[in-house]
């Protein structure tokens, strides 16, 4: 949610009497959600910004949720933007929001539900003071654990109120949980499955019939809020069991996915990576080296040696890409050059952010680095295949053949490497295709690099690798 709440504009309300004259009227969340999402789609825009690859599969579905006014579960594997997606709803609220003034659980002014609330209309009347709440400041969430208990949730007794001097049966006594102090709001639960069936029983009593009771005492609480839930298929089925009557409750389930297109991916990365500011050093990522970041996580979601069931989050392309472009700042550093572009030599560096987001399914102990290095090379071969053509890159095999070499690795400078331009001149139309007419020397020495790769991944030519070293020649 945002950091920063802005102010109230200051010609709003201040009191019942004067929020009534000026024509404001209390609706039902649900119908202030349906009311703002209309307004977007009516006018052709996003339901919110930065969610990628959902615009013809899942935003459909949340759309058709919003207008049925449906309380709705997001089912998908890690990294599929749920929580992001269920954050972003504030924005389909109205950007303030009036209550009553002191009002823990956001009592509507109008028709308040609380002691406090219910109090402090009966005392003042018109002359009650109102306070205004900000769109993200009505936004509840709990990440569902073993652990959660109806206090959190619901409620609970506040000794210290008793030891004031208040009866325990009386309202005021009562510490709000997360859901009371969301009302008029929206309420999320993380990985739903996890939370207790005698939680979800407590959770369906409040949301469904109205009341609640802590410790022996009956609380009406006509609370109004949307309930939004994210659950993963394996805890939905296995691990984990929502109770039925709750199962019930939600009008809408939503499947997600992960990006159907490696270049919504791209996008994706680009737009999620924190950018790495190094004094001194600048950093020119080429489009293919990016490609070949989110093409590796394609193939681990097809491969049969990781496990499908944990998923493959799009969070491993984030730090992956985050990961390529700090190797190769750090080869700057070593090597005194103030332009880098990440090269092939650098994805070694992938090892480090991948393994903890990859589960590899192997009979054989140790075998994980090589199965993550089996995936990158698919990843570079396959990007290769698609952007270099078959016969542009016979006069660079000839010119292997005929004995021309290419040493690359972290500590080849760039300067160094485009000189093979100059033995090989059959590449400088290929890095140009790559890399652009005015390229600097690292995009050219990055684009030299690729295609080397890709030739030997193709069987063209032979690569003798030590460590970060390695050495191109021809196969004959």
């Amino acid at each position: 949610m945002s950091a920063a709440v802005p102010e109230p504009p200051s010609d709003l309300p201040t009191t019942l009497g004067g929020l009534i004259a000026s024509g404001w009227v209390s609706r039902p969340v649900k119908e202030e959600i349906r009311a703002n999402a209309v307004a977007k789609l009516a006018a052709g825009e996003p339901l919110f910004e930065g969610v990628l690859g959902y615009e013809h599969t899942v935003m459909p579905q949340l759309a058709n949720a919003l207008l049925a006014g449906h309380d709705i579960i997001f089912l998908g594997e890690r990294g599929q933007a749920k929580t992001r997606m269920i954050r972003s709803l504030t924005g389909l609220l109205d950007e303030w929001m009036p209550i009553v003034a002191g009002s823990e659980i956001n009592d509507d002014p109008t028709e308040p539900v609380s002691r406090l609330a219910r109090d402090r209309v009966a005392d003042h009347g018109d002359d009650t003071p109102v306070a205004w709440v900000y769109r993200s400041e009505r936004f509840g969430e709990k990440l569902a654990t073993p652990d959660t208990s109806i206090a959190d949730l619901i409620g609970e007794v506040d000794p210290i109120k008793v030891a004031e001097g208040r009866y325990l049966a009386d309202e005021l006594t009562l510490h709000y949980g997360l859901v009371p102090r969301t009302n008029r709001g929206i309420f999320a639960i993380n990985e739903l499955p996890d939370l207790a069936e005698r939680i979800q029983v407590g959770l369906l009593n409040v949301l469904e019939e109205r009341d609640v009771q802590v410790r022996g005492y009956k609380i009406r609480l006509p609370l109004d809020v949307v309930l939004v839930a994210s659950a993963n298929p394996e805890d939905y089925t296995n691990r984990g069991r929502i109770i039925t009557p709750l199962k019930d409750r939600f009008g809408s389930q939503i499947r997600t996915h992960y990006p159907l297109e490696v270049a919504t991916e791209v996008e994706i990365m680009r737009q999620e990576a924190r950018p790495l500011a190094v004094a001194g050093v600048q950093v020119d990522l080429p489009d293919y080296m990016a490609e070949i970041i989110a093409t590796f996580s394609h193939a681990a979601r097809s491969s049969n040696q990781v496990n499908q069931r944990s998923g493959v989050s799009v969070r491993l392309s984030v730090s992956n890409f985050e990961v390529l472009a700090a190797n190769a700042i750090r080869r700057a550093l070593m090597v005194g050059e103030r332009i880098v572009a990440p090269r092939v030599c650098d994805l070694g560096a992938l090892a480090a952010s991948s393994s903890g987001k990859i589960e590899i399914e192997s009979l054989d102990d140790g075998k994980d680095g090589a199965i993550l290095e089996q995936l990158i090379r698919q990843a570079v071969l396959t990007v290769f295949k698609n952007r270099v053509r078959p016969d542009a890159v016979r006069e660079v095999i000839a010119a292997f053949e005929e004995g021309a070499v290419a040493h690359t690795g972290e500590d080849i400078p760039s300067s160094q490497l485009v000189e093979l331009l100059e033995q090989v001149p059959a590449l400088r139309s290929l890095v140009v295709e790559l890399a652009g007419p005015q390229a600097s020397a690292a995009a050219e020495a990055s684009a030299i690099e690729f295609v080397l790769e890709g030739l030997h991944l193709s069987k063209r030519l032979n690569k003798d690798a030590a460590g970060t070293q390695a050495v191109y020649r021809g196969r004959s």
